[in-house]
């Protein structure tokens, strides 16, 4: 594996559309970054712009991956923008190119974040994810602790509710 990480890379218009193929192609794998499948680069776009407005504020991080100068992993460490809560953040988008999945860049992108988190003096990190997909498996190996559930929060498809569950890890 020759994955490196960046952190807030510049987000020229290049990573800005690679981000968006990315975030594409994980969604119709499967994976749950925000959408269900099929979606379109179109659909992705507007909250990929979003999400990089946070970033080039200053408020949010964007943790990039890359295995060569290929993008393959990729997360945001969003601020929750309320002073009470300034001591830790939330981990979004959190995802991994289907090619690079079974590899170890996942639980590399997680553990560059709790050093980020870390080195930004954090007491924790929170991530969300939708079940169903045996993701909190994968977070409790990495140190996650289920905190939180939603029954039936998101709505996948008509009759196909999922419970929204809710990892955090202490990083004191």
């Amino acid at each position: 594996m020759t994955l490196s990480f960046v952190l807030d890379p510049p987000l020229t218009d290049t990573l800005r559309e690679r981000i968006v193929e990315l975030w594409t192609e994980v969604t119709n794998a499967g994976g749950a970054v925000g959408f269900v499948a099929p979606v379109t680069a179109g659909e992705v776009r507007p909250v990929a712009e979003a999400a990089f407005a946070g970033v080039e504020a200053g408020i949010d991080r964007l943790l990039v991956g890359l295995d060569g100068d290929r993008l393959v992993a990729l997360l945001f460490v969003a601020d929750n923008r309320f002073g009470l809560k300034a001591h830790w953040r939330v981990l979004k988008r959190v995802m991994v190119a289907p090619g690079g999945q079974g590899r170890g860049y996942g639980a590399a992108l997680m553990r560059e974040a709790a050093a980020v988190g870390r080195k930004m003096g954090l007491t924790g990190l929170q991530v969300t994810l939708r079940d169903g997909h045996g993701l909190d498996a994968f977070y409790r190996g990495l140190g996650y602790t289920q905190v939180g559930r939603i029954p039936g929060a998101l709505r996948v498809a008509p009759g196909d509710d999922r419970d929204e569950v809710f990892m955090w890890l202490d990083l004191r």
